[in-house]
């Protein structure tokens, strides 16, 4: 029998390697800017092409390399930080496996031109699909320039299943900015297609944050700072009233490096208890310093998921710490007393005669109560039920899936709870969540403007300016026609800057800019492509938001517009995220609950 068990080639592993760690353009930003960061680079640039389908190029003033090194940089497992096993339990850098070089020159035409310092002459070297193409001496700048084209070049099966160019450079935003926030004291650029999109000087955390983020942050930000033998925990969280439903920010670095942690972020949840409305998140950028031996980094190919040894004591002093930041700035309400029926105990007067007899306080009992003689009255609330079993003899006007006939309301409506409207219909009792039912008519509305491409603005005496961030700003072009035709009139004022001129009828009352960024965080996280995903996309976003809300009191008329809106739409049984907006209660059941 012949043996079947063989060794890889070197191309074939790198490439599963490459699976692994280089998922996406993003990835190789990643890898080569920590890269950069562990050279100890004051000065990082970052130039893309084409969202690093062409072009990812990585400028840096580092220590560099001797020829020998940039030549072993590219082998599987070279690494200049690990001797012994015991140095994966005490990491301070980031790239330490060895991997992510030779991952990238597997999938991917290299050239790496790289000088060190005090050095004539440095070197140039050029890799594709594993292989060393050249390498040879050249005059170029102290430091480190990695230019990595081609993407995917030999694997066209990842480079097809690659997203759309604004999706993959947000990706590239998202990690650029993560290595941003944790490194401050480094001036650090990034440009697509020759547009400069960051250009962050060396600077303190806050100004940094803000330096990303824009200024309007920074009067939301609350410093965090706990110091304990276990960890330090430092950084900045949100004030209440910045939380929000969509697009939160929301960091946690441990070390210097960025993870996410499920369990730490609900204890930002729960520190923010009772202070945020349901649904929506705060903002925080926490940072954790601890010692290397109490985490482990090594459990996942990107090193975003960190093991802690202490977790449960570490989520007890971060909740601690966050209460403590809020409630150093008011957020956190302080306590006031109600002395209202409380017993009224005289202050004690040193001076009262000493002599004066006590009186034996006296017990008025009535010897002939029999509690078993009374009878207990309650007062029943007055409600005319009759309303409830009013029936409705007009034509049928809509019949949905569970073949349940509806018939318009002639104004015999209940509100209940704030929440619920009940009416009587011709198969029975309808129960009507109002909230959905309104985000229903005004999903409608819009997605019919849309398609129309012709929607109903109302003129705002005072624009508002709205500035989003360089991820959100990858979006906008693919929305900005749905936006005008819902109703938005939008100028563009220039650094991703936008002056709100008008908005969609009806929505007065409600935040453009919050609605306006919700749409557009709406989009991203859908993942939306063609147009029509799109439209659907804002038009679920800004329906959900503009909706009425639980708890507002309508009147009789109000009620019976919504109904009769309701049983005129396109589904009245559902929301068009599949939410049920309707239940009835047929009178064959009814009539058995009173069986």
């Amino acid at each position: 029998m012949n043996d079947i068990i063989h060794l890889l080639p070197d191309s074939i592993a790198n490439q599963i390697a490459a699976g692994e760690v280089i998922q996406r353009p993003a990835s190789v930003v990643k890898e080569l800017v920590e890269n950069a960061v562990d050279a100890e680079a004051t000065n990082i640039q970052v130039n893309i092409k084409d969202a690093g389908k062409t072009l990812i190029q990585v400028i840096d003033n580092g220590k560099g390399m001797s020829e020998t090194d940039a030549r072993m940089a590219f082998e599987r497992h070279a690494t200049s930080k690990i001797a012994s096993a015991d140095d994966l339990f005490a990491l301070h850098t980031m790239g330490f496996r060895g991997e992510a070089l030779a991952s990238i020159a597997a999938v991917a035409h290299v050239e790496l031109r790289t000088r060190l310092k005090g050095v004539e002459l440095g070197t140039r070297l050029a890799m594709a699909g594993s292989s060393l193409e050249e390498i040879a001496a050249d005059a170029c700048v102290e430091g480190s320039i990695f230019s990595v084209k081609n993407l995917f070049f030999n694997v066209p099966a990842r480079r097809k299943f690659l997203k759309s160019n604004e999706t993959e450079f947000r990706n590239i935003i998202n990690e650029f900015e993560r290595i941003a926030l944790v490194n401050p004291q480094i001036a650090l650029s990034l440009y697509h297609n020759d547009t400069e999109i960051f250009n962050l000087p060396e600077s303190g955390l806050r100004q940094r944050i803000t330096n990303v983020y824009g200024k309007s942050i920074n009067a939301k930000l609350l410093s965090l700072d706990a110091q304990s033998s276990l960890v330090t925990i430092s950084g900045f969280v949100g004030t209440p009233d910045s939380a929000k439903k969509r697009g939160a920010l929301q960091f946690f670095f441990v070390n210097g490096r960025f993870m996410k942690h499920p369990y730490f972020h609900k204890a930002m949840i729960y520190a923010y208890d009772q202070l945020i409305p349901a649904g929506e998140m705060p903002n925080y950028f926490v940072y954790f310093t601890l010692n290397p031996a109490a985490i482990d980094v090594n459990i996942h190919p990107t090193k975003t998921e960190i093991k802690f040894e202490n977790e449960q004591s570490v989520w007890q002093i971060l909740v601690a710490a966050i209460r403590e930041s809020l409630a150093k700035s008011n957020a956190i309400p302080t306590i006031d007393f109600d002395t209202r029926d409380a017993l009224d105990i005289p202050v004690y007067n040193p001076g009262m005669e000493r002599n004066k007899p006590l009186k034996t306080p006296q017990i008025q009992v009535n010897p002939n109560y029999n509690p078993f003689q009374e009878t207990q009255t309650y007062k029943r609330e007055e409600f005319d039920w009759s309303k409830l079993y009013k029936g409705f003899e007009t034509d049928d006007i809509k019949e949905n899936t569970e073949d349940t006939l509806f018939s318009e309301s002639t104004g015999s409506c209940y509100q209940f709870r704030g929440r619920y409207i009940v009416t009587a219909l011709k198969s029975g009792l309808a129960i009507i969540d109002q909230h959905r039912a309104h985000m229903r008519i005004l999903y409608d509305q819009y997605i019919s403007n849309v398609r129309r491409q012709r929607g109903v603005s109302q003129q705002l005496l005072f624009p508002e300016i709205v500035t989003f961030t360089a991820a959100e700003a990858t979006m906008l072009p693919t929305l900005l026609d749905e936006l005008r035709y819902i109703g938005f009139d939008l100028s563009n004022l220039g650094n991703d800057t936008f002056a709100i001129n008008g908005i969609p009828s009806g929505i007065e009352n409600l935040s453009p800019v919050i609605l306006l960024k919700d749409a557009v965080h709406h989009a991203i996280e859908t993942g939306c492509k063609a147009q029509e995903e799109i439209c659907e996309a804002i038009a679920l976003s800004l329906a959900k938001s503009a909706a009425i809300q639980p708890g507002k009191s309508l009147s009789v008329e109000e009620m019976d517009h919504l109904i009769a809106s309701l049983f005129s739409s396109s589904s009245p049984t559902y929301t068009p995220d599949g939410k049920r907006i309707l239940s009835i209660l047929t009178d064959d059941e009814l009539e058995k609950r009173f069986k």
